[in-house]
Order: C-alpha cells, then structure tokens, then sequence
C-alpha cells in the first residue's frame, strides 16, 4: 500500500497564518491526485460521546478516485456518514457507501451532510490541538491529514 504524509510543521504554520490548510496524495504514475482543503474536527466533551471531523476533497486528476474508509488511531471506531433528512424534517446519520469522485470535482464532508464519525474516543479532542486521520482510496493510497481541533460548536474554520 502507498502511503503519503504531510508534514506537521508545514501544516500549523499555515494554520497559524490562517491561510487554507492542504494536502495532497500522488500516486508514482500520476494517476491519482487528490488535494485535501481545510480539515477540521469540533472539540469533544470528554470520549463518551462521538466526535465529528470534516474536509473538503478535490480530485485533480483526470481519473475518478474512490474513498472508501478512514482509520485514525483517537478512535476505536471510525466511518463516513451521511446525513439524511425526510420529508417531516427529521433528520438522521447513516454509514455511507464507498464515495467515487469524479475527474475534476470536489466532494465536501461537513456539517449536515458527508462526515467522519469518530466513535470510541481514546482522547478527548481538545481545541487548539491536532490529531492524525488517514484516508483509504480503493486504489490502496493512504492520504494522512492532520486534523485542527477547533471549539465545540464550530461550523467551520470560518467560524
């Protein structure tokens, strides 16, 4: 399996400057080129509950990309859900399925929609920290990001 790392430093110095936070994952023959914008994750209340992390994903390449998992050693468990709302307005989460992402598009995981569940905290995550995920393509590419703990509540790094 293929595994790409950003560095660290590179990432809290961008993060600092408040400029976007990015990395990317390039396979050795340039098939698959993914860029990773602004991940970021809420703070947790203790481990007992689920903790969220968000991203967007942009497939710069000219093949579809396809993630299917995530692994991130704060967690005993970890999925991409969806969130789905019906016709009464009630809301619900449930896994998804392996996401393709087209040649030149973007998918984004955020609130109310796409997202990574962190289930089974080993840690509490704590604004101000930062803490590993990696994502798993079909193709056997692992991206590792680093994901900016902002505070509870937080809609984005925006605010």
């Amino acid at each position: 399996m293929k595994r790409i790392a950003k560095g660290i430093r590179g990432l809290i110095c961008t993060l600092l400057m408040g400029m976007p936070a990015v990395s990317t994952a390039e396979d050795t023959n340039g098939a698959i080129k993914v860029v990773v914008e602004q991940p970021w994750a809420r703070a947790s209340l203790g481990t007992s509950r689920p903790g969220g992390a968000y991203l967007t994903l942009r497939n710069a390449g000219e093949k579809p990309v396809t993630l299917i998992g995530i692994r991130a050693d704060i967690a005993g468990m970890t999925s991409i859900h969806e969130t789905q709302t019906d016709n009464n307005g009630v809301s619900s989460m449930m896994p998804a399925a392996d996401i393709e992402i087209p040649a030149g598009e973007t998918l984004s995981l955020k609130p109310g929609s796409y997202h990574i569940m962190l289930m089974k905290l080993q840690a509490p995550l704590v604004e101000g920290e930062t803490f590993p995920i990696i994502l798993l393509f079909a193709d056997g590419t692992e991206l590792e990001v680093m994901m900016p703990v902002l505070r509870i509540g937080a809609r984005g790094p925006e605010g």
